[in-house]
């Protein structure tokens, strides 16, 4: 297996991509970002540098994912999304100069293994978005997202919690630590955090 790259896309040759993975129509990667084997990057997608993607990732197009973030593996970024990196973002300084970079501090954003993010989905950076969670399509994220959370709107609210399939999970009852939750497409058991069950909107 090898790495294919679109005779369109501008990868830097500082750039880090692992066996299998792809590279589609005009998309750019930036110098030292590092992308695990068999990814798949869409057309029109923009990578800044350092960003970390780990294997098995697949984003699709038109996305843009800025310096201070990093994907673990098996992450879905769908179609038009937008990872910061400014929280106080300015284009000139108080007394009118050009800002550059080293007036403001870039703020991470970490995506986790497994994590898919719906089409449209803003991620205000400085967030964790969980293991195998999700967001719905348009969501702007402000906050963190538990494991396993499903997160709509905006701002985004935790509205349930999703299996690995990708399925809702139905409540079978709680305890003191957990509630016991299943899969209402597969039935695989989950057990959440009562910590993080209470933030479901009521």
């Amino acid at each position: 297996m090898t790495v294919r790259i679109h005779p369109t896309a501008d990868v830097s040759p500082k750039a880090n991509l692992g066996d299998g993975t792809q590279v589609w129509h005009q998309s750019q990667i930036r110098e030292n970002a590092s992308l695990g084997k068999n990814c798949i990057v869409g057309k029109n997608v923009y990578i800044d540098f350092d960003v970390k993607i780990g294997d098995f990732c697949k984003i699709q197009n038109n996305c843009s994912i800025y310096h201070g973030a990093s994907l673990g593996n098996g992450v879905f970024v769908g179609p038009h999304c937008v990872i910061t990196n400014d929280r106080f973002p300015r284009a000139v300084n108080p007394d009118g100069s050009l800002k550059s970079g080293s007036d403001w501090q870039v703020s991470t954003t970490h995506i986790k293994d497994g994590a898919a993010l719906g089409a449209g989905t803003i991620l205000v950076c400085g967030v964790t978005v969980g293991k195998w969670a999700m967001t719905g399509s348009g969501s702007v994220v402000t906050k963190d997202v538990p494991d396993h959370g499903l997160v709509v709107g905006n701002p985004a609210r935790v509205m349930g919690f999703v299996c690995a399939c990708g399925h809702k999970l139905k409540l079978d009852k709680k305890n003191e630590k957990n509630a016991e939750m299943s899969c209402t497409a597969c039935a695989s058991p989950h057990f959440i955090p009562l910590s993080d069950y209470e933030k479901l909107r009521k």
